[in-house]
């Protein structure tokens, strides 16, 4: 089936671009014999002029579709293509401007991994930095269209920026690949039941950890609430890290024995940065929620009216557990934002 759709989207590719070409190419014939009805020259000076146009356009499309020729990719280091593509790595790598010899020409294979490592560090932070808004989007904007857009705008940019980070210039065809392979390699892109408990995993581990518990707001009343918003939030920021960490692996990868590995390594890594952003969100997120239903409750609170003189005293007893409590959400509220 999905050798047919890529068939089918090839033949329908190629059929537009012919048609969208015939149309171009007799739009320019029509306006060379309008010219060419003006002076005998006109006419072709615009064909050439419009020839040159589209070989110039065709030839640097191509350019940025398809990547330079490369070495086979090696079966491990000691294949005997590994140099060559070591090599071809040092020259289409960025360098990392903290790499100690950053003009070092050949690349042998130890400048290649130096300069890897130094990418990494990039890598992991701009995955961390986009999971982390995926938490606040997801514990916030959860079942939203709103939210399930930004979310997947951000994991297209997250892998878009790994990409960049690792080649001096891109070409559509890689990047395309990157993007079927790290979709590809997510779970439930190709839903299979036995993968499910080794991603709700770290999920689960971090919503039962201590830090969370302590963190509960408002005691019992609450803990639903935030619970909700914090696996929702924790899901999204792990699918985010497993994204960034996947696409950032085999952007990095120098033989097939890399590639084996990448999804069991990209989940163990994935769920460690999920533990140490959930460390960071998670008091931000409970102060918010917390002063958020304090200030609901003393606004509520504000609604009840006053007993009038005369009144009964079940409203004379209301009024006043109102006033009073108000008083103390209010002086909680106040102490928090002196005690952060």
């Amino acid at each position: 089936m999905k050798g047919k759709l890529k068939t089918l989207a090839l033949a329908a590719s190629v059929f537009i671009g012919a048609l969208l070409m015939i149309f171009m190419i007799n739009q320019l014939y029509l306006f060379s014999g309008l010219l060419g009805a003006l002076h005998p020259y006109a006419g072709y000076s615009v064909l050439f002029l419009g020839a040159a146009a589209f070989a110039f356009i065709l030839v640097h499309a191509y350019s940025i579709w398809t990547p330079p020729s490369r070495p086979a990719f090696p079966e491990n280091e000691t294949s005997p293509s590994y140099p060559a593509y070591a090599r071809h790595l040092a020259r289409t790598l960025c360098v990392h401007p903290s790499h100690p010899e950053p003009m070092l020409k050949n690349g042998d294979s130890r400048w290649v991994k130096t300069n890897l490592k130094l990418l990494e560090v990039d890598a992991l932070n701009a995955t961390k930095e986009l999971a982390t808004k995926n938490f606040f989007i997801g514990a916030f904007a959860q079942n939203t269209s709103y939210g399930t857009t930004t979310s997947l705008m951000n994991n297209l940019k997250l892998v878009w920026r790994i990409y960049r980070l690792h080649h001096r210039s891109a070409h559509g065809k890689d990047v395309l690949k990157l993007y079927r392979i790290t979709y590809e390699s997510l779970p439930l892109s190709d839903f299979h039941k036995e993968e499910l408990p080794s991603h709700i995993k770290p999920v689960v581990q971090a919503a039962f950890s201590n830090t969370l518990s302590s963190l509960l707001p408002g005691g019992n009343l609450l803990t639903p609430l935030f619970l909700n918003l914090f696996l929702a939030g924790a899901t999204n920021t792990y699918l985010t890290c497993l994204t960034g960490i996947i696409s950032m692996r085999y952007c990095q990868a120098l033989s097939e024995e890399d590639t084996g590995e990448i999804l069991n390594r990209s989940k163990f890594e994935a769920s460690f940065m999920l533990r140490e952003i959930i460390s960071e969100c998670n008091p931000i997120l409970s102060v918010t929620v917390s002063n958020a239903v304090k200030k609901a409750g003393a606004d509520s609170l504000d609604r009840v009216q006053p007993s009038p003189g005369g009144g009964n005293l079940a409203q004379d007893i209301v009024s006043h557990l109102a006033h009073s409590l108000k008083n103390i959400i209010r002086e909680n509220v106040e102490a928090e934002k002196d005690n952060p």
